[in-house]
Parts: structure tokens; sequence; C-alpha cells
């Protein structure tokens, strides 16, 4: 199998024997995790359930972990679903990885579509699935909405979304994801949002593919999938929590895939993660730090505040030069979109002239380096 580095390998390269000022103190907005402490009743939780260690967990997940995530649905998206429509996850980097594979195993040549840019996994998956690809490329031009053929389509095997989006902040609203469910029905093909980004929104709660999949007459979510995690939500990355949830028949198969896997979550952190998912009070309080980092964006870079993530898709002339300049002498790393991107079928790549900013600092930090990016853009 031939990978391409991952983003952030490819930015180490890119800074390699930069000399860097010292008059600043280094900020890194590279990477999408966010720099606060877990909430204390999360470590808590993992702390009284550590003699928990002495068991093996169950590939399909505790009933405890499994109820808070089902709750966490219903609350949050108003869809009620069966335990056999939801399989506890070792986070969700690993079944973007290895749920292509095993949906496409069988197909002769199988073809998988995702947005571009993307999280590079998507792209993995893909290679491992010796996919054909096509990129639902988003553009300035199509408001970083992902447009629709469907000569294409009707290729597809299976279609990745990924709304709230990474890495341009876009978002799909509930009509939008409808008609994605009605051409998954229409072209037969399995159609996957990467929910990831849900609970990080600055003012309206974001709407779930689940949902839209009600609204579009689907209520037993056939072809829809949807996974989710807590790493951003909850400040808890390492707590590698996440779902995947959505047509039963697909998952009854999914699941005995997974048992060969081994990638059950220890039962210490199934009882922490139980925590989280059941708790909304510190989502608010991460939501509010992440909207007054957006607030000091809007005032001091005059972006246009976005629905949801916590990201900037933030325009420049030349994404790889100013990335240099503003770490050799600001002291700031930013990640260049191209990075993040493929050329498409013009062998324009979507992501250049952008630069990936990630507001996962405490606002006194994020203001002192969207000061730098300022001073940095105005020379």
């Amino acid at each position: 199998m031939n990978f391409e580095p991952y983003p952030f390998e490819k930015l180490n390269n890119l800074l390699e024997n930069i000399e860097v000022t010292d008059k600043y103190s280094p900020i890194a907005l590279t990477i999408g995790e966010p720099q606060f402490q877990t909430p204390a009743f999360i470590q808590k939780a993992l702390c009284d359930n550590a003699a928990l260690l002495q068991k093996y967990p169950k590939t399909a997940g505790e009933d405890g972990l499994i109820n808070a995530q089902l709750e966490f649905i219903e609350k949050r998206f108003h869809t009620k679903l069966k335990p056999s429509q939801l399989i506890p996850t070792f986070g969700t980097r690993e079944v973007l990885f290895n749920f292509p594979q095993f949906l496409l195993f069988d197909k002769k040549e199988p073809v998988m579509a995702y947005t571009n840019p993307f999280y590079q996994i998507y792209e993995g998956a893909a290679i491992a699935s010796r996919a054909k690809v096509i990129h639902l490329n988003l553009t300035e031009e199509n408001n970083f909405k992902p447009e629709i053929d469907e000569t294409q389509l009707a290729k597809c095997d299976l279609v990745i979304l990924n709304f709230p989006n990474n890495p341009t902040s876009s978002v799909l609203s509930i009509e939008e994801l409808v008609t994605w469910v009605k051409l998954a029905l229409k072209h037969d093909f399995v159609l996957l949002n990467d929910e990831c980004y849900s609970e990080i929104y600055t003012d309206n709660p974001i709407p779930s593919l689940l949902e839209a999949s009600t609204f579009a007459e689907n209520a037993d979510f056939k072809n829809i999938i949807v996974i989710n995690s807590i790493s951003k939500r909850s400040s808890a990355p390492g707590l590698r929590s996440g779902f995947i949830a959505g047509d039963e028949a697909i998952l009854k198969e999914y699941m005995k895939y997974r048992t060969y896997i081994g990638c059950a979550s220890p039962l210490p952190l199934q009882s922490a993660a139980a925590a989280a998912w059941s708790d909304e009070e510190h989502v608010s309080i991460s939501r509010e730090i992440y909207k007054e980092n957006f607030a000091l964006a809007k005032e001091i870079l005059g972006i246009k505040t976005p629905e949801a993530t916590f990201y900037i898709w933030l325009k420049v002339d030349d994404a790889l030069a100013f990335t240099q300049k503003l770490h050799k002498e600001y002291n700031v790393k930013v990640l260049p979109g191209e990075y993040l991107a493929r050329d498409n079928a013009l062998a324009d790549n979507p992501g250049k002239g952008f630069v990936r900013i990630a507001l996962v600092e405490n606002p006194t930090k994020t203001k002192d380096a969207l000061l730098r990016i300022k001073e940095c853009l105005g020379e």
C-alpha cells in the first residue's frame, strides 16, 4: 500500500531548518486537539473504575456506555435508536479506516467518494480498500458544500460526508442532508456522515444525518450511517470513545467483523466515557470558550464566525510561504490547506490558498496568536 505522508509530517518538513524568532513564545494551532483539561468528573470516573482492568472488555461494548450513547442521540438529535443500531467504537479513526474495508470487500471494482479537502484517514481507507475515488470538492464558489453530480454518485458504493466540516467549518442544513439521504436510497450507496464536530457549534445546534433520514421517511436508516466522538465534545481525545450508528443490517455484519479486529475499549475508559456522554453541562462550557475565540477572530481578522467546529479556513495568497513566514517571524504554527486536499479533475487543489487554524487554546493565548497572524498578514 502506498499511503501519502500525513499533513503534520509534511508540515514538519516544510518548517524544518527554519530559524525561529525568540521574540515570541511558541503557539501551535495545527492539530484539532482541545488544549483544556478533561473535566474532573470524567477523570474521577476513570480512576474509580480502574479495578476493572482485570477484565476483558466486550467488543460490542458495555450496556452502560451503549445506553449513554443512545440517550445522547435521543436528547440531542430527537432520534430513538435500538441497541442493535449502534456500536461503541475505540474513537472514530479506526472506524473510518476499517469500515470502508469491511463494506467494500466483496465489491469487484469498489468506488468511494468523499469531501475534498478531507480528513486523511478517508484516503487511507480508500487505498486499503483498493477503491476508485471520486472527490466531492469543497470550494469558495460552492460555499464549501459538496456539489451533486448524480452520474458520478450512481457509480458509488460508499460516500463519506463530513459535516460540520473539517477543515472548512461549513455545515449542511437539515434540508440539504435530506437531499443526500434521498440520493443514497435512489442510487443505492451507503452514506456515512462523520459528525465528530456536531457539538462544537457557536449558536444553533447542528442537525444529524440520522434526523435527516427520519425526515426523508427512511426511519429504519437504510443505507445511512453516522459516526461521532467525545474527543472534541468533552476535551477527551485520550478516552477514544466514539460510536457508529444507523442501518441495522449493515451494523449486524460489521459487528461480526469487529470481533476479529481486537479494538474493544478497556472497561475503565468505557465507564469514564459513559459519564461524559451523559453530561451536557461541561460541553456548554467548552462551547462558550470556542465562541469567545471566534469572537476574537472576527474582531482581529475580520472573519465571518463559522456555525460550527473550532477551525478558521483562512484565505491567503500563498499558504506555504505564509506558513513558513508565520513560523519564522511570529513563532505560530498553522496548517497549509493544500496538505488537507488533493488535486481535482482540473488539476486544482481546493485547499490551495488557505490555511487551517485550530482555535483550541484559551482566549488569552488565542488572542495573542491572532494578533501575530494579523501582523503577519499585514506585512
